[in-house]
């Protein structure tokens, strides 16, 4: 029983990585507007809730570090726990967003459901403090409220949240090193 789950666990997995290549131009897209933005000296401000959270994190601290793109995320507990308690849940992406954000900047809103609140708010909050770009990562239905929001709009053409979580994640280290150079991609 083990054995046959983690063979269609894995299969539809590879389904899903070799479905990628249809957004092969949407990435090199985004990699374009990450690297403008930081031509242009703006940052890049991405966000998501639970795994995506630290998903986020990764991504923020390789595209600072490795890529020289200045991006932040808002994962201090802190940060979150006072703008939730005192603006609410569904808002404290986009009062993050209001107070640390500036004109032209580019918000990545990552969430598997495309339907968290936070993360749709913080969109909206993008919009209106003039962003450059929205990006969104989702998945599950083709039509979630997330995928309407964006300039790119990823989607993963799953229901399982591990397997969009890291479709995701590949897809967001595949700009990662892109942007780096091939120099670096050794396999």
């Amino acid at each position: 029983m083990d054995k046959e789950f983690l063979q269609k666990y894995l299969k539809d997995f590879a389904n899903l990585i070799s479905l990628s290549s249809a957004i092969i131009p949407d990435l090199v897209c985004v990699k374009d507007i990450l690297v403008t933005a930081s031509v242009n000296r703006k940052k890049v401000i991405i966000v998501g809730n639970g795994g995506s959270s630290a998903m986020a994190s990764h991504i923020s601290v390789d595209l600072t570090k490795n890529a020289g793109i200045r991006c932040i995320n808002f994962n201090e507990s802190d940060l979150i726990t006072c703008f939730a308690n005192d603006y609410g849940y569904e808002k404290w992406v986009e009062k993050a967003v209001e107070f640390y954000g500036d004109e032209r900047d580019v918000f990545i809103g990552i969430s598997s459901s495309g339907s968290s609140k936070n993360i749709l708010n913080g969109c909206l909050a993008a919009r209106k403090k003039n962003f450059s770009k929205v990006i969104t990562l989702s998945g599950m239905e083709a039509e979630n409220p997330l995928r309407q929001l964006g300039d790119i709009n990823l989607w993963a053409n799953s229901m399982a949240y591990n397997h969009i979580e890291n479709i995701h994640q590949i897809w967001l280290l595949a700009v990662v090193d892109l942007i780096i150079g091939n120099a670096v991609y050794t396999a």
